[in-house]
């Protein structure tokens, strides 16, 4: 079943139960205001005979003034029934109840009797001796046929109620989900044919439809820059792991001549083949950190003077004709340990690869930021804003190894945390890279 239908079907439910409870609230009321008239009548009539028995049993068709109509027995005392006819014949049957009435002069009643398949009002009131009690009968036909009138009316009010609440249920619900149509349209069309780059018409309203639509095409936007990133980086991937595998397929060709070969040539290759495989491992290593992020991993309180300080020990090793400056502060951030660990040992690592035998390497830690200052040939101003790309290397870079992944990931942890990372030129040459987190 639609929406659109079951918006219909309520509407018409609502519109059902609200109209049928107020047509019998109607029929009801009228109901009771007619018989209580009749009852009214009834009680005037049988009082004004209690007053007066002698003339309780007029003759001629029935009643006297304004009680014609009106059908008058009378139950003496000793048992006997006379009508208004002047005969005994009992035309309103006597039970019980009227004999209880002629005999204890016990109150009134009324009720509804059947007297020949008609339907009738009776009232039954006492009678001093020697009567016994009256019985005085009116008609409800009249009644029945106004009422029979009202429910006739009041049905056709309530059925037209309805289909004109179906109606307009039917034509508000196909206006208002107009833009649900239109959204799930344009889902069908994406997931044809896979391009995320449709949009839909949100509207220049504040109401949820709109924004609905608003967060549908921002949705959208986000998908498509997500799967322009992903081809873009498989088609990036493919391209970087080519070259190392290229020369790995060529190194091997060549080792398979290895008897042709001279020792000093051997050693080279299977130096090749290490740097080579080292390089792959690097480049893999950095693609499966981009692709993997920071998806399902808890974060934690961590101490980064403790992960500068690691980092730093960790590139003295590495590169020990490099000495590293260190002046640390203790520093909290709210975060990843391991993203962390990794995007520091990048810009120690990376300082340490451009900064000469014998020079030096400045990592301060202070104010929530990390300085990274290297004394080497710095960025050059072309190159600058791409560093943190991915798998960008720039013209002297080519000539070290790498993959031009490194600075990416630092981007990316960067982000991931809040923060930022900047590359410029350190006074006296050389580059300074900082690395701010947000605040813990």
């Amino acid at each position: 079943m639609s929406l659109r239908l079951r918006l219909t079907l309520v509407a018409a439910l609502v519109v059902a139960v609200v109209v049928g409870a107020a047509s019998l609230l109607v029929y009801f009321i009228m109901r009771h205001d007619l018989r209580a008239q009749v009852d009214d009548a009834l009680n005037t009539h049988a009082a004004l005979i209690q007053h007066h028995p002698e003339d309780a049993l007029p003759r001629g068709p029935g009643g006297f003034g304004q009680f014609i109509g009106d059908y008058v027995q009378v139950l003496f005392a000793n048992g006997t029934v006379q009508n208004q006819y002047g005969t005994t014949d009992a035309i309103v049957p006597i039970d019980s109840r009227i004999r209880s009435v002629a005999k204890t002069k016990k109150t009134y009643f009324l009720r509804d009797v059947t007297v020949k398949g008609g339907h009738y009002r009776e009232i039954v009131a006492p009678l001093p001796a020697p009567f016994g009690a009256v019985m005085v009968v009116r008609s409800l036909s009249d009644v029945d046929h106004e009422l029979s009138r009202l429910r006739l009316i009041l049905i056709l009010v309530s059925v037209g109620g309805v289909l004109t609440a179906a109606l307009a249920g039917a034509l508000v619900s196909r206006a208002t989900l107009a833009p649900v149509r239109r959204l799930t349209g344009a889902a069908e069309r994406i997931a044809e044919t896979g391009d995320p780059s449709e949009r839909v018409d949100a509207g220049e309203g504040r109401d949820e439809l709109a924004r609905l639509g608003t967060a549908f095409n921002t949705m959208l936007a986000a998908l498509e820059e997500s799967i322009e990133t992903q081809r873009r980086f498989v088609a990036d991937a493919s391209h970087e792991l080519r070259t190392p595998l290229t020369s790995l397929q060529t190194n091997i060709e060549v080792l398979k001549q290895q008897e042709r070969l001279e020792p000093e040539q051997r050693v080279r290759l299977f130096a090749d083949l290490e740097r080579e495989a080292h390089e792959m491992r690097d480049l893999i290593t950095g693609l499966l950190e981009l692709a993997r992020g920071d998806a399902n991993l808890d974060r934690s309180t961590v101490q980064v003077d403790e992960i500068v300080e690691a980092a730093v020990e960790r590139a003295r090793a590495r590169f020990p004709a490099v000495h590293f400056n260190a002046h640390i502060e203790p520093t909290t951030v709210d975060g990843i340990p391991t993203r962390l660990e990794r995007a520091v040992w990048n810009l120690l690592e990376n300082a340490g690869k451009w900064t000469a035998a014998g020079s030096s390497v400045d990592v301060t830690l202070s104010n929530g930021e990390l300085r990274v200052r290297d004394h080497g040939p710095g960025i050059a101003a072309e190159d600058r804003e791409h560093v943190f790309d991915r798998f960008y290397r720039s013209a002297t870079a080519r000539s070290l190894p790498g993959s031009g992944l490194g600075l990416a990931i630092v981007r990316e942890v960067a982000e991931a945390h809040g923060g930022s990372v900047t590359a410029e030129d350190a006074p006296g040459g050389g580059a300074l890279l900082r690395l701010r987190f947000a605040s813990s």
